[in-house]
């Protein structure tokens, strides 16, 4: 193949919009490169604008400069113990320690091309209780942005289920509207800022919307190029490495699209794929409970393992334990299961984890016992806690009429409702009540933890994540193990570099996110974890791309 071939050239072509894209971007452009980002979908963002917006980011710059300690070494031995050893060929100790160095110089680099960041206090580790853990935050979020503040902009910008103008920061507040007066007053702010939008027309963003906002804002002052509604249909092999891609515009013609210094895959996973999920992921599951963005349907993943690319974990996602509304959508439950008053049970009726841990977890433990399980709550916490987007005290009717929510006056007429055993179901909640009379859960160790408490309810006592379930009516929702994408993929070194199954790289392609085998393995060490590796490996796989 000659030069002649190609209808045009770049030098990176970056695959997809998502977390990292643009940070990549930006890196090629700060040193006189050409980047060129190509987006299948109509909408710039990917999965990371969908999301909480959150980068998980130890010893980062803002920590410092608000005092909080922090240190290489202790997010080291933390990632250690909480990844392991044996978390497959996508965790090894150099990508570890590439992301673990990376991601403080990454986060100096983006505020230097203008990038605003926030702390996200209170967000601690989620498993702060292990060595190293961190019980502040090591999580970064973007402050709000105004949609106006955008422009044009904004129209290609993909929205997802956090839409909410709240800063991030006070994700906790927000979910005490009624218990506490910090929760009141960022409710009062929450409707001010609502009914401002309703006058401008134009919403404030918080979450993904303001993190990816910003950067493609960024991006677009830069000169970054990028391209909607084109995806890559193939990679082009040339002398023995990938020297560029194939991608079918809008129009549906294909242009040869050469990358004179490589290639990067950041195209999400295959949460929308159910072939896939058929063939790799844990049973049941459905691409109706994801809330991934809906191009991640894992082609580029299919292309990339064509030319040699080993995949790794891939019967792992982000899960996010949810419930399945009347109203289509899939209500994600992070901060809802943390409250007092509520407990998940499985088919035989027996507690199976500790609600208010890492929604990851929560996931696998999901998966463990049996799918689907049952969340059993009493009335109080309908009344005082959002369940899903519903706010308290708002229960549409068709909840009920449509079987989506099961009541009954007294557990053991719930447990027949539901078809669990009456008495194994009476007895748990006692045994539970019992632990939250006490303060002290001695199945799961609930509350024991600061990411625990974060979500929890500070007016209870002794323990701010139980609460006895004895106020009828009583309440049963059917559980499933929902995602927000995929975490198993392509298998990548510490540079972003493709690797083969014999562990040689794969000359001129790079991969991050979920396209990618995780570098956090099986499971999720804090807020932001995905997002935070999308964005440094794509930084790496750029720095080392251009030498």
């Amino acid at each position: 193949m000659t030069n002649q071939t190609w209808d045009e050239s770049a030098d990176f072509i970056i695959v997809g919009s998502g977390g990292g894209s643009m940070a990549a971007g930006l890196y090629l452009k700060s040193i006189g490169k050409q980047p060129l980002i190509l987006e299948k979908t109509d909408k710039i963002g990917g999965s990371t604008a969908m999301s909480g917006g959150v980068l998980w980011i130890p010893n980062n710059p803002l920590q410092a400069r608000e005092g909080i300690e922090d240190s290489e070494a202790a997010a080291r031995t933390y990632l250690y113990r909480v990844v392991g050893n044996d978390a497959g060929p996508g965790s090894t100790p150099a990508r570890k320690e590439a992301f673990l160095k990376a991601g403080p110089d990454m986060v100096r680099f983006l505020e230097g091309q203008g990038m605003k960041f926030i702390r996200a206090h209170g967000w601690s580790d989620y498993y702060d209780d292990l060595e190293g853990g961190c019980p502040e935050s090591r999580s970064l979020a973007a402050p709000m942005l105004h949609a106006r503040d955008m422009g044009p902009l904004f129209d290609k910008l993909r929205m997802g289920p956090m839409v909410m103008p709240l800063p991030v920061d006070q994700t906790r507040n927000i979910t005490l509207a009624t218990r506490t007066p910090r929760g009141m007053w960022e409710g009062v702010k929450l409707l001010w800022r609502l009914r401002q939008a309703y006058k401008t027309g134009k919403p404030m963003l918080s979450f993904g919307g303001s993190l990816q906002g910003r950067m493609l804002m960024l991006a677009d002052a830069k000169g970054v190029p990028i391209r909607t509604r084109t995806g890559v249909t193939e990679l082009v092999a040339q002398d023995g490495r990938i020297a560029g891609v194939v991608a079918q515009g809008p129009d549906g013609t294909t242009r040869r699209i050469q990358a004179r210094d490589g290639v990067l895959i950041n195209a999400g996973g295959f949460s929308h794929n159910p072939k896939m999920r058929e063939q790799y992921g844990p049973k049941p599951a459905s691409t109706q409970w994801t809330n991934a963005n809906p191009g991640d349907t894992g082609e580029m993943i299919e292309i990339a393992q064509a030319h040699g690319a080993a995949l790794d974990l891939m019967d792992q996602a982000w899960w996010v334990p949810g419930t399945l509304p009347p109203s289509g959508e899939v209500y994600m439950h992070v901060t809802d299961l943390s409250k007092p008053h509520v407990i998940v049970v499985g088919q035989n009726g027996r507690r199976i984890m500790n609600e208010s841990q890492s929604y990851m977890a929560n996931g696998h433990a999901l998966y463990k016992a049996g799918v689907p399980a049952w969340v059993i709550m009493d009335s109080r916490h309908r009344q005082r806690y959002a369940w899903g987007t519903q706010p308290p005290g708002k229960t549409p009717a068709d909840w009920e009429t449509s079987g989506y929510m099961i009541k009954a006056d007294s557990i053991r007429e719930l447990a027949v409702k539901i078809g669990l055993n009456p008495d194994t179901l009476s007895q748990e909640v006692a045994r539970f009540n019992g632990f939250a009379a006490a303060g002290k859960d001695l199945d799961f160790h609930r509350g024991e933890r600061a990411y625990d408490n974060w979500f929890g309810d500070p007016w209870t006592k002794p323990n701010p994540n139980l609460g006895a379930i004895d106020k009828p009516p009583f309440l049963a929702f059917k559980m499933v193990p929902g995602d927000v994408g995929t975490a198993g993929g392509i298998v990548t070194d510490e540079h972003g570099r493709v690797l083969r199954s014999d562990g040689d790289a794969i000359p001129g392609l790079y991969a991050t996110g979920n396209s990618t085998a995780s570098v956090m393995g099986r499971v999720y060490p804090g807020a932001g974890a995905s997002i935070a590796a999308s964005f440094v490996f794509a930084w790496l796989a750029a720095k080392h791309a251009c030498g």
